[in-house]
């Protein structure tokens, strides 16, 4: 049943008998996919014809990319972290070079008769050595051989106690050697220097020593004292003259290498003068001390 007007009850017009509906499409057909153009075809397209291929622009080679992927060169932070550490690391190789190559100057810049006199001096310092093991190899061979061993042992031992008196300064000592006078009118040789004077003449040997009447043994000190020197208490003042127990064709040398204490007192305008004799006499004396810690090890 329909209402008065005509349409039925659900709202919905009928369609007049006999004739189809058509269905329109839910959703739009998507385009069909179309293949990127050709190097050709864009040449084509662009230049209107097949003679614009000719014209395009060549493919890059594989060398060519990889010298625009290096070229301008990209750094990360990594990167500029280590090659900072590695320049650090070569700086400090340079320095360390550079300071080995200033201690060897003084050599390098010395005569051949210097070079000569230096490796002589080398060569009697291992005589010396060699010596004092053959003395003491010596020494033990006859206290094994001999029949009476404790007075073989006595022996030894006042003739030792004699030796280590004259390197404690307890007694007197002569013998070859050579005698060192310091000029100073201008009163700029310091302690330090005659220090080093003392220290040069021991290694090349020196057996006993004494500066102005001081005995030098090995806790002596110098200091400084109003344009004076001290020697283990002791003022002493210019000229400084050493008397030196030793070989004299080692002092001698041993002072007056390039660098050394000669041409060190001559710049602060000082005078040496050293002269060699057969007969040194060194008779200041020093009193024995006993070590306040110090003791005997042996049994």
């Amino acid at each position: 049943m329909s209402n008065q007007d005509g349409r039925p009850e659900n709202g919905r017009s009928e369609a007049p008998r006999g004739e189809r509906l058509e269905l329109r499409p839910l959703r739009r057909e998507l385009p069909e996919e179309v293949p990127p153009p050709t190097a050709a075809g864009a040449a084509e397209e662009a230049g209107g014809g097949p003679g614009a291929q000719e014209t395009a622009e060549p493919e890059l080679t594989g060398r060519q990319r990889l010298l625009q992927g290096l070229w301008p060169p990209r750094f990360t932070r990594a990167q500029l972290v280590v090659a900072l550490l590695l320049f650090g690391l070569g700086f400090g190789l340079a320095v360390q070079v550079a300071s080995h190559s200033d201690g060897d100057s003084a050599l390098r810049g010395a005569r051949q008769e210097d070079l000569v006199r230096i490796l002589d001096e080398l060569d009697d310092r291992t005589q010396r050595l060699e010596e004092e093991r053959q003395g003491l190899e010596k020494q033990r061979q006859e206290l094994e051989n001999s029949s009476d061993q404790a007075e073989e042992a006595r022996r030894q031992t006042a003739e030792r106690e004699k030796q280590l008196g004259i390197l404690a300064g307890t007694v007197a000592a002569q013998g070859p050697g050579i005698t060192m006078t310091i000029e100073d009118t201008k009163g700029t040789v310091q302690a330090d220097m005659l220090l080093d004077a003392i220290q040069e003449l021991r290694a090349a040997g020196a057996e006993a020593i004494q500066v102005n009447g001081v005995r030098v043994v090995a806790s002596t000190y110098l200091t400084d004292s109003d344009k004076s020197v001290e020697v283990d208490g002791n003022k002493i003042h210019a000229p400084y003259r050493f008397q030196v127990i030793g070989k004299p064709q080692d002092l001698e040398p041993a002072l007056n290498i390039p660098g050394g204490v000669v041409q060190t007192l001559e710049k602060e305008q000082a005078t040496v003068t050293i002269e060699r004799s057969d007969k040194i006499v060194v008779d200041a004396l020093r009193a024995a001390k006993r070590p306040d810690y110090a003791r005997s090890s042996s049994q």
